[in-house]
């Protein structure tokens, strides 16, 4: 397997010293070539979960009372920081949930894209360059040389968004971590970007999982699906259609109720 998440915990501390438990006893799996969809309401822990895995969660005031998170055979959560540096971005591709809170205000945009390629791969700032325009088309912006000269705050939450989804994705990871990456897109542009979601684990080389409340994207790319409530899974299951037509837990269920109702609006 290529993520293991075994028995995981999530925790913050306040100021006060108060703890408040946001996921318990947490065990995923993910191979290459597969799509986890990991689905739940907002407040359920997924989120935690999710960016334990590259341990991006701020600490304090996070702590993992217990786990281990195994990205090919390495526990993230032990491992010597600059080791996990050198993870994320090149390994580990994150689409964090908010663009806005993720980009530098102070830089450019093709120059932030740029510097994710420089820092992990010998080339050349021309080439480098070249890349960042390349990938602003690809997710769907217009005029790409003009984009890469803007700063993010010229640029509207949709298309922060795809410059997120950009970042992550043009070194190739092995594993991406994408955080409602479609939240804030047309579906037109929706539909692009899930098919470069698709691409990057077309051949079993890669994997994705895939944070959402949006079951109809989950049917589109997951392979497998996990339900968390209340910072539990209450539901794992290998097979998407099978989840689909025969959701076990009641919580599943109406998840799946309410998005066939939601179609048929």
């Amino acid at each position: 397997m290529l993520l293991e998440i075994e028995d995981l915990s999530v925790s913050y501390r306040n100021e006060e010293g108060e703890v408040t438990s946001a996921a318990s006893g947490v065990s995923l799996s993910l191979g290459r070539g597969e799509v986890l969809g990991l689905v739940g309401e907002s407040g359920s822990g997924k989120s935690s979960v999710a960016m334990s895995v590259a341990r991006l969660l701020p600490s304090p005031p996070a702590f993992w009372p217990s786990g281990r998170i195994l990205f090919d055979g390495a526990d993230t959560l032990t491992m010597p920081l600059p080791e996990l540096r050198g993870l994320r971005g090149r390994r580990i591709g994150v689409v964090f949930q908010d663009p806005m809170g993720s980009l530098s205000p102070l830089h450019r945009i093709g120059d932030q894209l740029a510097e994710t390629v420089l820092l992990h791969e010998r080339v050349t700032r021309r080439t480098a360059d070249a890349m960042a325009i390349e990938w602003l088309g690809k997710v769907g912006i217009p005029d790409p040389p003009a984009r890469a000269k803007a700063y993010p705050h010229e640029l509207s939450g949709g298309m922060q968004q795809r410059v997120m989804i950009a970042m992550a994705l043009m070194l190739g990871p092995d594993l991406l971590v994408a955080d409602e990456p479609t939240t804030a897109l047309d579906v037109t542009i929706q539909a692009q970007v899930l098919a470069l979601m698709r691409g990057l684990c077309r051949g079993g080389n890669a994997a994705v999982m895939l944070i959402t409340h949006d079951l109809g994207v989950v049917s589109q790319m997951a392979t497998k699906v996990a339900v968390m409530k209340d910072g539990r899974v209450v539901e794992s299951s290998a097979d998407v259609g099978g989840f689909f037509e025969n959701p076990r837990h009641p919580y599943s269920r109406k998840l799946v109720d309410e998005a066939r109702r939601m179609e048929l609006k």
